[in-house]
């Protein structure tokens, strides 16, 4: 068994990897973390997946930089697609992520955050009754995805007419953002960012001439900008809305997914969920753990530092290995185990430090009322056939469910 996982970790590469890893990448992640936790890829490039090792490049902003812009002009070239990824907010550094986050945090507040739940409550339920008539479903299509636009179609306050294209423009953008991508997932989400800008720029002209409440519409609150004269640039408004699109919609629709699908294939960790409904907090921080919805981060060194022993000069590129970090048994006792009591669970899911996920609270949120839902009207769901994943490795998910109803 040592021999193979030294074979694994020896053969790693992020450009090539196989159906056997998109099906189940934790035995190779396992494998680096015990034998090159600080990775030479192929391509020069370095692949973390210690705890520690993340929580040192997630800390040290000096030395690691978020900006992607050196990274992204061989990948994307002068096209939509490298003007989104370098303009949003989560591919900077101070202090342009500083003033983007400012902004884009006050209208996350958790006041505006407790306000949305009621009308959450509503959405999941109404969600649920149209499920139970069916008795078979799409745990993806009929439920988890369907959340998590609407939510942030309710903060832009998009109205519902014109919400049918936001999940696939996400979905083309984010596949965009793989390692290696083919010239249509190119072509898609380069397509994807200029509808979704002519789109915006509509909505803006419209919102700026009838404004929301700010208090509630995140778009009318960017457009105003802060008391002390702070606001987003034309360019960063429109493509930091996409961002929050992209952010919000893609990792919770795989926290939903993720979660009940290991609630399923864990029966004894459901019923324990089932019997003390109080656990949903500390279940949903273990499904963000044990299947974190964003498997990958990266960072570009900027002033040689060292980890693990290696040097990593500036101009290095490193891959931040959430997924495996989040099973490092140096962190978490019995990594490999699901627990819905799990605590302490400090998890990288959102990240950690200055790029902390500004929508974490949100995203806990919908997750923790969707699965706390579901189980009480269906606790008897199960699946109906096999999951179809995603084919991802940044973003791990799945494209379909089914599942059944059992009375």
């Amino acid at each position: 068994m040592n021999g193979h996982a030294r074979e694994l970790a020896d053969g790693f590469d992020l450009e090539k990897l196989t159906p056997k890893f998109y099906a189940n990448p934790y035995p190779t992640y396992r494998a680096l973390r015990e034998h090159a936790p600080v990775k030479r890829l192929p391509n020069g490039c370095y692949f973390l997946t210690r705890y520690d090792d993340l929580i040192a490049a997630y800390k040290n902003t000096k030395a690691f930089s978020s900006d992607k812009k050196k990274e992204f002009l061989p990948k994307y070239g002068n096209s939509l697609l490298y003007e989104h990824h370098t303009t949003s907010l989560v591919f900077n550094d101070p202090p342009a992520h500083t003033r983007v986050r400012r902004l884009i945090m006050g209208a996350l507040s958790p006041r505006a955050i407790a306000g949305m739940e009621p009308d959450l409550i509503a959405l999941v339920d109404s969600l649920l009754d149209r499920i139970a008539t069916k008795g078979h479903f799409e745990l993806i299509e009929d439920f988890a995805s369907a959340i998590p636009v609407e939510v942030i179609g309710n903060l832009l306050d998009v109205p519902h007419d014109e919400r049918e294209p936001l999940r696939d423009w996400s979905l083309a953008i984010l596949g965009a953002l793989e390692p290696v991508i083919a010239k249509e997932a190119f072509d898609r989400g380069n397509d994807a960012v200029k509808d979704f800008l002519a789109y915006l720029e509509t909505l803006v002209e419209r919102r700026r001439a009838k404004p929301g409440n700010p208090e509630r519409d995140v778009l009318t609150r960017l457009i105003r900008g802060e008391e002390n004269g702070e606001r987003l640039t034309a360019k960063e408004l429109l493509h930091n809305c996409i961002f929050l699109l992209n952010a919000g919609h893609e990792t919770t629709t795989n926290l939903i997914g993720n979660g009940l699908v290991t609630l399923a294939q864990y029966p004894d960790q459901k019923q324990r969920l089932i019997e003390q409904p109080e656990l949903i907090k500390t279940a949903v921080e273990e499904m963000l753990r044990y299947e974190s919805s964003n498997q990958l981060g990266n960072r570009m060194i900027v002033e040689e530092t060292e980890l693990g022993g290696i040097k990593l000069p500036a101009g290095t590129l490193v891959t931040l290995c959430i997924g495996a970090a989040n099973r490092d048994p140096a962190q978490f006792p019995n990594p490999e185990g699901f627990d819905v009591a799990r605590t302490p669970n400090r998890h990288l899911a959102f990240g950690t430090g200055a790029h902390q996920c500004a929508g974490m609270a949100l995203a806990r949120l919908e997750g923790a009322i969707a699965i706390a839902r579901f189980l009480q009207r269906f606790p008897n769901y199960s699946l109906d056939g096999a999951p179809v994943r995603g084919g991802r490795v940044r973003f791990r998910g799945f494209l379909s469910v089914p599942c059944s109803i059992k009375a």
